[in-house]
Protein backbone atom coordinates (compact mmCIF):
# COMPACT_ATOMS: atom_id res chain seq x y z
CA UNK A 1 0.00 0.00 0.00
CA UNK A 2 1.20 3.49 -0.85
CA UNK A 3 1.59 5.84 2.09
CA UNK A 4 -0.69 8.85 1.94
CA UNK A 5 -0.08 12.18 3.68
CA UNK A 6 -2.01 15.28 4.69
CA UNK A 7 -2.24 17.83 1.91
CA UNK A 8 -1.66 15.25 -0.81
CA UNK A 9 -3.58 15.67 -4.07
CA UNK A 10 -5.29 12.45 -5.19
CA UNK A 11 -7.69 11.25 -7.88
CA UNK A 12 -10.70 9.06 -7.15
CA UNK A 13 -10.62 5.74 -9.01
CA UNK A 14 -14.05 4.37 -8.04
CA UNK A 15 -17.55 5.46 -7.15
CA UNK A 16 -19.78 8.27 -8.38
CA UNK A 17 -16.87 10.69 -7.91
CA UNK A 18 -14.54 8.70 -10.21
CA UNK A 19 -11.84 10.87 -11.87
CA UNK A 20 -12.45 13.78 -9.44
CA UNK A 21 -9.49 15.47 -7.75
CA UNK A 22 -9.40 15.73 -3.95
CA UNK A 23 -7.05 16.74 -1.11
CA UNK A 24 -6.39 14.43 1.84
CA UNK A 25 -7.19 16.09 5.17
CA UNK A 26 -6.95 13.00 7.40
CA UNK A 27 -5.46 9.51 7.16
CA UNK A 28 -7.11 6.77 9.23
CA UNK A 29 -5.54 3.36 8.62
CA UNK A 30 -6.68 2.12 5.22
CA UNK A 31 -9.11 5.03 4.86
CA UNK A 32 -8.61 8.70 4.04
CA UNK A 33 -10.82 11.76 4.40
CA UNK A 34 -11.02 13.75 1.16
CA UNK A 35 -12.21 17.27 0.36
CA UNK A 36 -12.58 19.31 -2.80
CA UNK A 37 -13.81 22.55 -1.22
CA UNK A 38 -17.08 22.47 -3.20
CA UNK A 39 -19.22 19.36 -2.83
CA UNK A 40 -17.00 17.71 -0.25
CA UNK A 41 -16.20 20.44 2.22
CA UNK A 42 -13.98 20.43 5.28
CA UNK A 43 -17.13 20.13 7.39
CA UNK A 44 -18.31 17.06 5.43
CA UNK A 45 -15.32 15.19 3.94
CA UNK A 46 -15.53 12.06 1.78
CA UNK A 47 -14.47 8.87 3.61
CA UNK A 48 -12.77 6.58 1.09
CA UNK A 49 -10.59 3.46 1.06
CA UNK A 50 -6.99 4.03 0.00
CA UNK A 51 -7.28 1.38 -2.73
CA UNK A 52 -9.92 3.55 -4.43
CA UNK A 53 -7.66 6.58 -4.89
CA UNK A 54 -4.55 7.32 -6.92
CA UNK A 55 -1.77 9.59 -5.73
CA UNK A 56 -1.00 12.48 -8.06
CA UNK A 57 2.43 12.62 -6.38
CA UNK A 58 2.00 16.19 -5.19
CA UNK A 59 1.67 17.54 -1.66
CA UNK A 60 0.64 21.17 -1.28
CA UNK A 61 2.87 22.66 1.44
CA UNK A 62 0.58 25.67 1.86
CA UNK A 63 -2.40 23.42 2.67
CA UNK A 64 -0.30 21.37 5.09
CA UNK A 65 0.73 24.52 6.99
CA UNK A 66 -2.90 25.74 7.10
CA UNK A 67 -4.00 22.33 8.46
CA UNK A 68 -1.29 22.40 11.13
CA UNK A 69 -2.44 25.88 12.18
CA UNK A 70 -6.07 24.71 12.21
CA UNK A 71 -7.21 27.45 9.82
CA UNK A 72 -7.76 25.55 6.56
CA UNK A 73 -10.69 26.90 4.56
CA UNK A 74 -12.64 25.43 1.65
CA UNK A 75 -11.45 28.28 -0.58
CA UNK A 76 -7.83 27.25 0.13
CA UNK A 77 -8.63 23.72 -1.04
CA UNK A 78 -10.43 24.93 -4.18
CA UNK A 79 -7.52 27.22 -5.09
CA UNK A 80 -4.93 24.48 -4.53
CA UNK A 81 -6.84 22.02 -6.74
CA UNK A 82 -7.33 24.67 -9.43
CA UNK A 83 -3.60 25.49 -9.35
CA UNK A 84 -2.66 21.80 -9.50
CA UNK A 85 -4.92 21.11 -12.49
CA UNK A 86 -3.57 24.14 -14.37
CA UNK A 87 0.03 22.99 -13.86
CA UNK A 88 -0.68 19.27 -14.36
CA UNK A 89 -1.94 19.51 -17.95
Amino acid sequence: MIGYELGQIVKSLAGHDKEEIFVIIKVDGEYVYLVDGKVRTIEKPKYKKCKHIQSMEYIDAYLVSKMQQGVLMNSDVRNAIKKFIANYK
